[in-house]
């Protein structure tokens, strides 16, 4: 088959360039330029690379850059994380400038993905669907995603084919594992390994575009799959979970749902100090509204959680980006424009409108 060939040279190609760019470090060009300022960049797997950019450059230039030498045209689902007193995990904001962002700290960031598609058969660009199966490995890898053995053999199954092609004996599953970071190697046992081999030889014929399809299809199912966890305690002083994704905010006790508020039920999302509080619609049989309030560990934490939520309801519900309005009697909410750009809708547009290549 002429063109499942072509496909498979052009997936391989892709993560070839991708290895070289992180090894060759790809993106320095001619030096560094007057008034630029160098950034180390970790990308999916823990490769660096450097960015020069102009001191004068907001985030959304620089996540630019690095998608354009990762060829990612949905960047969209893509942002920066960077270190802020102790915490790993605070998201660039693409609208303001990087020499007010990084004021005290090294101007350090990480490729992740902020969005992860509800749908991954919709994604258009192979590199971007290779890039979130890559996101999804390492939110595996350090334990933000759980899952089953069974699940955990299917998921690295699909690694195994998309890395390294139809199934022969000579394989090393451990070896490969490791290599790979398909699995923690906390869940790497004998049985699991054996379900892995068994699985593997069931997917002779997959493309890698077609594995990595399969991973993220099979990974979208699971309960915390493209979740933001933010701790905090309810109303009773019980320490709680809030994780926040593409359908709504969800409550976790002890890793197990114990609700969960779509935004189609959500009307306001607002915090003052560390109360962070959801206004809920009213139900088929209620009469009022419900507040619903919980308690952050600190104001920081809890203007990141509201942050979150308000971009990622602005992501998967609205038509377009909009202004947070700054909401009286509240502190002042920060960048009131948010780091969405685009939304889900705006770029399944363009995607639609977009020609197709003859």
């Amino acid at each position: 088959d002429v063109t499942g060939v072509i496909l498979l040279f052009q997936c391989c190609s892709m993560r070839e360039s991708l290895r070289r760019l992180a090894s060759d470090d790809g993106m320095e060009r001619r030096g560094r330029i007057a008034g630029s300022r160098r950034v180390r960049v970790e990308l999916m797997l823990a490769e660096h690379i450097t960015v020069d950019v102009d001191r004068k450059a907001r985030g959304s230039d620089l996540l630019d850059k690095i998608c354009d030498s990762l060829d990612l045209v949905e960047r969209d689902y893509f942002g920066l994380l960077y270190t802020q007193r102790g915490d790993p995990r605070v998201w660039v904001d693409l609208n303001r400038r990087l020499s007010k962002t990084f004021r005290n700290e090294p101007w350090d960031v990480r490729l992740a993905v902020k969005f992860y598609p509800p749908e991954p058969s919709e994604l258009k660009d192979d590199a971007t669907r290779y890039q979130i199966a890559l996101a999804v490995r390492r939110d595996l890898m350090e334990g933000r995603l759980t899952c089953s053995q069974i699940t955990y053999a299917l998921l690295s199954s699909y690694v195994l084919q998309a890395e390294l092609g139809d199934y022969e004996e000579c394989h090393d599953i451990t070896t490969a594992l490791h290599q790979h970071s398909a699995v923690p190697v906390s869940a790497i046992t004998p049985d699991l390994e054996a379900n892995i081999d068994e699985l593997y030889r069931k997917h002779r014929g997959q493309t890698p575009a077609e594995a990595e399809l399969n991973y993220l299809e099979t990974a979208k199912r699971l309960t915390l799959y493209g979740a933001e966890l933010h701790t905090a305690l309810d109303c009773q002083d019980v320490a709680i979970a809030l994780a926040v994704c593409h359908n709504g905010v969800a409550v976790y006790r002890d890793g197990l749902p114990m609700n969960k508020f779509p935004w189609a039920k959500i009307t306001k999302i607002c915090y003052n100090k560390r109360l962070f509080t959801l206004r809920l619609r009213a139900g088929e049989f209620e009469e009022f509204e419900t507040l619903l309030s919980f308690k952050l560990p600190s104001t920081s934490a809890c203007k990141k959680l509201w942050r979150c939520s308000v971009e990622h309801h602005m992501f998967f519900r609205r038509e377009y980006p909009v202004v947070v309005e700054r909401i009286p009697g509240f502190a002042r909410l920060g960048s009131r424009r948010l780091s969405c750009r685009r939304t889900l809708r705006q770029m399944r547009a363009e995607s639609d409108n977009t020609p197709t290549a003859a």
